[in-house]
């Protein structure tokens, strides 16, 4: 088989697949690429998550997990409220949903996994110092477990594998020489910086969004979400990385689109009432 037509023939059925394979992200309706089963990337992050509660050391200040924990109540239950009143499928009906809290000042960050495996750092409560601000943070993480952002990602890589494969094959084997030549995954790189970071930092900006969505719903004051990325900004103060470099947006161009964002998100979704 020539190559011309076995471009073709893999073009259609990867086409065809990948139409099977497309939905949209929650409220924003983005269209979305999920190949990966999320019950597998579920399964896979719970067990996870129960390495990551045997190695870290867990913090013992009970007020603040337990303000961690309510807060992650309040939000579970105004999320699906939400989908229940606005008669769509509520995508956190399958999560399993736990929080801890990591003692390590050195870290400021938190994360949620597939399924709704929370985790908050210690050093990240220098950064959001009340209630509202920590409110902010955990719905920014809770969104990307909300929109499917993982199993989003891990599809693309996937697909991304695959092309590149079937384009070296095809080319008979120049991305292969390009590497060689080049002492370095140089094709890689270039996908890295082209097409995975920019849709990295969409996807950020899309939890941005519906974090401070679900904080409203939740009946926190989202006002706060612009002055914890001021406060950001400055313990980062010359360590960020080019953005064109960085999985994540800007501090500038986060606070900019949150004060955009932020007396919209308030009138059109207020404290949601069960």
């Amino acid at each position: 088989m020539d190559r011309r037509k076995f471009l073709s023939y893999i073009g259609c059925g990867c086409c065809g697949f990948v139409l099977n394979a497309c939905s949209t992200a929650p409220i924003t309706e983005r269209r979305q690429l999920k190949i990966i089963p999320e019950t597998k990337l579920n399964a896979q992050a719970a067990a996870i998550y129960e390495k990551v509660k045997e190695k870290e050391k867990l913090s013992d200040d009970i007020k603040t997990l337990n303000e961690i924990k309510d807060i992650g109540g309040r939000m579970e239950d105004a999320i699906s409220e939400y989908f229940y009143k606005e008669k769509l499928n509520d995508p956190t009906v399958n999560f399993d949903w736990e929080y801890i809290l990591i003692d390590n000042k050195k870290v400021r960050n938190a994360w949620c996994m597939p399924g709704g495996k929370i985790a908050v750092y210690t050093g990240i409560l220098d950064v959001t110092k009340n209630t509202n601000g920590l409110a902010a943070i955990m719905g920014h993480e809770i969104a990307h477990a909300v929109a499917k952002h993982s199993v989003e990602r891990a599809s693309r890589g996937t697909l991304l594998n695959i092309s590149t494969q079937i384009i070296d094959i095809a080319s008979g084997g120049k991305l292969s020489t390009v590497n060689r030549t080049t002492g370095m995954n140089t094709v890689g790189l270039l996908s890295q910086l082209g097409i995975m970071n920019p849709f990295s930092r969409k996807q950020e900006s899309e939890a941005d969004y519906l974090g401070m969505i679900f904080s409203s719903l939740s009946g926190y004051d989202i006002r706060e979400t612009v002055k914890i990325w001021k406060r950001m900004k400055e313990f980062n103060k010359g360590k960020e990385p080019a953005e064109f470099m960085s999985t994540h947006p800007s501090a500038d161009n986060r606070i900019k689109k949150i004060n955009e964002w932020t007396n919209n998100i308030i009138l059109d979704y207020p404290p949601i009432k069960s």
